[in-house]
């Protein structure tokens, strides 16, 4: 057990389930229970009733899930995050999972990339994989009995995270200094005067004394004259070769080209001007 990094006095969570072997647990929790000393300081609990146990938060310094030889565990969100919610601050997760090489049919099943980003999405820091191996004979019949998955591509994968140094929720007092700063720190002072002449409120609006401009006043008669259309004209539309208009003109280019098309199509004589013929009624 010296490689769970569990030492005398801390109390320590073994997360078993279905998959899990009845002797390979009863040796597990053995063992700890001889290293941490005689106190109660295991607790055994199936991780489909986690969410239900009646631990209090920051209640283990590790915990353990799927570390029994021979499980094939699953852990959900919800598990994850019920034991960093039971986790002390800085206390240790290790897990054992199988885990796919890409994401196939059974979703249940994640990569080790996902699996690491869920524990990291738990609120758990410092998450890294510390070894992945191939599926022992038992691993793959316990995952066909278990999991339903018929694949040969999984892997056992195992990994550790840690909690922060401190409770979800908690909170600190800042302190913060508000004392003036001595009048030679260099910063220029603002004249009251002048930040006056840049500050307008509603009641400013309705003092007789405010000298309010017409905006009419600020246009003079050069302003107001039309301006020639020639002169709105983008430089493109002044180039050499086949005119042609851009979408959405409004340099007039597109009316003109409109013009010339329409003119372009009434009927004409040899002499350029255009013949109309009176029609009679025949009788």
């Amino acid at each position: 057990m010296a490689e769970y990094g569990i030492s005398v006095g801390q109390r320590v969570a073994v997360i078993w389930d279905s998959s899990s072997p009845v002797e390979g647990l009863k040796n597990m929790v053995a063992k700890i229970q001889a290293l941490v000393g005689p106190e109660s300081r295991v607790s055994v609990e199936n991780i489909d009733q986690l969410s239900h146990s009646a631990h209090a938060k920051s209640s283990f310094d590790v915990v353990l899930s799927g570390m029994v030889p021979g499980s094939m565990t699953l852990h959900s969100a919800e598990v994850l995050a019920e034991i960093a919610r039971i986790l002390k601050p800085r206390g240790c997760v290790l897990l054992k999972e199988p885990v796919a090489a890409q994401i196939g049919d059974n979703s249940r099943i994640k990569t080790a990339a996902r699996l690491l980003t869920a524990l990291m999405l738990s609120g758990l820091v410092e998450v890294k994989e510390l070894q992945k191996e191939p599926l022992t004979p038992e691993e793959t019949q316990s995952v066909l009995d278990h999991l339903g998955y018929q694949g040969n591509d999984l892997l056992s994968v195992q990994m550790e995270g840690k909690k922060p140094n401190f409770e979800v929720g908690s909170s600190s007092q800042l302190k913060l200094s508000f004392a003036k700063k001595s009048a030679s720190s260099g910063k220029p002072t603002v004249d009251p005067a002048a930040a006056k002449l840049w500050t307008l409120s509603a009641n400013d609006m309705d003092d007789e004394g405010m000298d309010l401009l017409d905006s009419d006043e600020l246009l003079d008669s050069e302003d107001l004259k039309k301006p020639d259309p020639s002169s709105l004209k983008a430089p493109s539309c002044k180039e050499s070769g086949k005119k042609r208009a851009c979408k959405n003109c409004t340099c007039g280019l597109a009316e003109d080209l409109e013009q010339e098309k329409k003119e372009s199509l009434k009927p004409k004589s040899a002499c350029g001007n255009v013949n109309i013929l009176p029609i009679y009624p025949v009788v």
